[in-house]
């Protein structure tokens, strides 16, 4: 599977991570999913299960850590890119 890291954008506040919008951080989502939601604007839901519509730049954000462990535990641990 390629993915791609991207930040998360949600304005609402991320309950699962109790601190709302001070827990920013950029997600690994299937790369073919960014350029989808880009066009049509449809939400993308990362490897832990965030979803969001991206509209950041991912460079200004910290990787997500239970993103970043899931991917480094998949099957080779990169894309087809990488």
């Amino acid at each position: 599977m390629s993915t791609k890291i991207l930040p998360e954008s949600d304005t609402r506040p991320d309950l699962s991570h109790g601190d709302g919008d001070r827990e920013r951080f950029a997600h690994y989502v299937q790369k073919d999913k960014i350029m989808e939601s880009a066009v049509s604007g449809t939400p993308v839901i990362a490897l832990c299960g965030k979803v969001w519509v991206p509209n950041r730049d991912p460079k200004r954000y910290p990787v997500c850590p239970e993103c970043k462990e899931i991917y480094e535990s998949m099957a080779g641990g990169g894309g087809d890119d990488e």
